[in-house]
């Protein structure tokens, strides 16, 4: 079919007494296509007047829709399956799309104009990488200033109201200054309730935000169109930072997505027809100061120190010295230190482990000197009730502790219950029995003790006596 141009140029050329055989050489057409255009004299394009293969199925179809949840490639198998119809399934979308069967016309997203200093946009996105010689995700926080593009990101083992506050704390001293406001996408972590413009930020991060001068604000929910300052260099970040690169550690892979920062950021962008670092000269004297003093943020909990010295945090133990066994202890959890505090002369501090890996960290100072151990505890207050109740079974109960495959606090509460409910007769003539065997099975004593009770206690009139 010829286009609207073509026509044009046809009736220009014949204007100019230019032959058909002329028109037709020139264009690279046939003569038959050259008189259809004079005779319609007209440069618009005819309608194309053609019956459509599925419109006699257009009931069948939307059925069949319904039937297989939008999917147009079972449309297309059932349809073909269930009827004569000759209908190829590019035939069968061009219909569909046609008639708005499923689909939805695009819509033009829009531009965002943003002035310096204006807004920096958070998100968070899973990515999978190789930690410590394993494959595990993460979750990417990055920020990035609208006007420069300036990008900033890190990772974490998970992303909760106190990472978010790390994050942002480090993101702003990167960036040197805090914009107007901080977009972020409805994230539980922020939010409070409401979303879009009628988002309330929970008091903590509210107060957080005031600290630094900025005010949280969310898009509307399914608006991502509105943050994609930030979703953009998920993808980037996914396809060049983390291709092919392993990390030792969580630091090792924070301090290189840092650097990587710094590369990228003096980089020209095709994009924005500029480098970022250099579009930042200028807006980050539309930014505001940070303040003179940055707290260091932390996560305040309270516990109470194990029998063993230890302090558990997010299933890691950490020491402490022995005499505060037992003790209330106040632990301030920071990006990298844990710190456990008695009272106000007592702090002691630990390295942070970034997740749970259920680790004991000791302390040198907390290990008791080799050789030297600790005096034996008081003996189990079930321990002193049965040697009080059976002294014979003294010798018993000191081979139970060391060879029983039960706790010991267990199998003492087990054989003071055979104590204070069996008589004494069976239940020492079967607990010297046991002790000669090396039988330290309870549940098999009270056997014992069971068939002795019932040889002495219940025998029948007439039934002799096995003693």
């Amino acid at each position: 079919m010829l286009s609207q141009a073509q026509r044009t140029t046809i009736l220009e050329l014949n204007t100019q007494q230019v032959s058909k055989r002329e028109i037709a050489r020139v264009l690279g057409i046939s003569r038959v296509a050259v008189r259809k255009v004079l005779r319609a004299n007209s440069t618009a394009m005819p309608e194309l007047q053609r019956a459509e293969k599925a419109e006699p199925y257009r009931q069948q179809i939307l059925e069949l829709f319904d039937q297989c949840k939008g999917n147009l490639v079972r449309v297309h198998e059932e349809l073909v399956a269930s009827s004569d119809a000759e209908l190829s399934y590019a035939a069968l979308t061009a219909f569909c799309r046609r008639h708005g069967i499923g689909y939805t016309p695009p819509r033009p997203a829009g531009q965002y104009d943003f002035a310096p200093g204006q807004e920096m946009q958070h998100d968070t996105s899973p990515h999978d990488l190789e930690l410590g010689g394993k494959k595990r995700r993460v979750q990417t926080a990055s920020a990035v200033l609208c006007y420069s593009r300036m990008l900033f990101f890190q990772c974490y083992p998970t992303f909760r109201r106190f990472d978010c506050k790390v994050f942002l704390t480090d993101a702003l001293r990167y960036m040197g200054g805090a914009p107007t406001r901080v977009m972020i996408d409805n994230t539980h972590v922020v939010v409070l309730r409401g979303s879009g413009r009628e988002m309330v930020p929970v008091p903590e991060m509210a107060a957080f935000a005031e600290r630094f001068g900025f005010q949280f604000v969310a898009h509307a929910i399914g608006n991502a169109n509105r943050s994609a300052r930030v979703e953009r260099p998920f993808h980037f970040i996914e396809n060049n930072f983390l291709a092919g690169r392993t990390f030792r550690s969580w630091e090792d892979l924070n301090q290189r997505a840092r650097e990587w920062c710094d590369k990228v950021n003096s980089t020209y962008k095709k994009h924005i027809r500029a480098v970022p670092r250099e579009l930042f000269a200028v807006e980050r004297l539309h930014l505001k100061p940070l303040p003179a003093w940055i707290p260091e943020v932390y996560r305040l909990q309270q516990r109470l120190v194990d029998i063993e010295g230890y302090v558990a945090l997010n299933s890691n133990r950490y020491s402490v010295p022995v005499d505060w066994i037992g003790r209330r202890v106040e632990v301030r959890e920071t990006r990298d230190k844990i710190e456990i505090q008695l009272d106000a002369r007592r702090l002691v501090t630990h390295l942070r482990i970034a997740e749970a890996e259920h680790q004991r960290v000791m302390l040198a100072e907390h290990r008791p000197p080799r050789g030297q151990r600790d005096a034996r505890p008081d003996p189990h207050p079930e321990e002193k009730a049965i040697v009080t109740a059976a002294p014979e079974s003294a010798d018993y109960v000191a081979g139970l502790k060391q060879r029983s495959r039960k706790v010991v606090t267990l199998a003492l509460r087990q054989l003071l219950r055979l104590v204070r409910e069996y008589p004494r007769e069976p239940l020492l003539g079967a607990v010297r029995e046991a002790g000669r065997y090396g039988l330290y099975d309870l549940d098999r004593l009270e056997r014992m003790i069971l068939r002795r009770v019932t040889r002495e206690y219940f025998l029948l009139d007439g039934e002799p006596d096995d003693d």
